[in-house]
């Protein structure tokens, strides 16, 4: 049999695919191979060399310091809001209490607050209870304001669960703490992954609050370091280690999606088929 050969709808869709995939991975590829070239931005030619990176240890207090930094505040921020946002989702979902209604429109509304308008509060509060400029501090600060969206993201995956589940658990004996353990948490685990990948990114690479509320620069992350090397030293910009310092800061974001891909196509094509 001879097949027909593709029609001319779907090459111009593989084309334009393309196309636009090449124009988001380009601008990564650059960066790579400059973060490989010695002298990059200056020398010309693509001579491979590691000094970009080994220079890095001479940035500040070095960068392993201030990937450690990021990686702390974003992990803790991440896996709270994971915990939390569970919780409160299943209370949402499955109890009726007074005040409910009340306590999920402030949920609500503290997404529309900017965040921007409550930095200067932030940082007093913060330096009233001994936390500014330490990373616990700005840790509560990511997960406190991450948190309504994780809220929104588990209730709607522990809404979408039948509660005969709950009810046949509970009948075998099982408490309200073993029926989120047990029964509904591996149930909604896209969606508590994708919880958990969000705000990790979210955190790694927010910048703003962590350059206001770190004042010392061993504490910085790794987006305030890398616009502190973008600043220079006495004028001179080392480029190689900008570049370097770019990739480092994008190779943990993109080693978690590719690695928990699965899950979060998962709760995209639950969210898009629900209702």
């Amino acid at each position: 049999m001879i097949r027909p050969g593709p029609t001319l709808a779907a090459v111009l869709y593989y084309a334009v695919a393309g196309a636009i995939t090449l124009a988001f991975l380009f601008p990564v590829g650059w960066v790579m191979l400059s973060s490989v070239r010695p002298g990059a931005g200056a020398s010309p030619g693509w001579r491979f060399s590691w000094e970009n990176y080994i220079g890095l240890a001479r940035v500040g207090s070095g960068m392993g310091r201030y990937l450690w930094n990021s990686a702390a505040v974003a992990i803790g921020s991440a896996l709270g809001v994971a915990v939390v946002a569970s919780l409160a989702a299943y209370g949402f979902s499955r109890f009726r209490f007074v005040g409910r209604g009340v306590a999920f429109i402030l949920v609500l509304a503290a997404i529309m607050v900017p965040f921007q308008t409550v930095l200067t509060p932030l940082f007093i509060v913060l330096r009233l209870v001994g936390l500014q400029n330490s990373l616990l501090g700005l840790g509560v600060v990511y997960t406190t304001f991450h948190l309504p969206i994780g809220v929104l993201i588990m209730l709607a995956a522990f809404d979408a669960v039948p509660r005969a589940l709950d009810e046949a658990a509970m009948i075998d004996g099982a408490h309200a703490v073993g029926v989120l353990v047990r029964i509904l948490l591996p149930l909604v685990a896209p969606s508590l992954v994708t919880v958990v990948l969000i705000n990790f990114i979210s955190s790694w690479n927010e910048f703003l609050a962590a350059l206001i509320l770190m004042t010392d620069q061993a504490n910085y992350t790794m987006p305030v370091m890398l616009v502190t090397i973008s600043f220079g030293y006495l004028g001179a910009v080392d480029w190689g280690a900008l570049q370097a310092g770019t990739v480092l800061t994008m190779l943990p974001c993109l080693a978690l999606t590719i690695a928990f891909q699965r899950y979060y196509v998962q709760e995209l094509l639950a969210g898009s088929t629900k209702g």
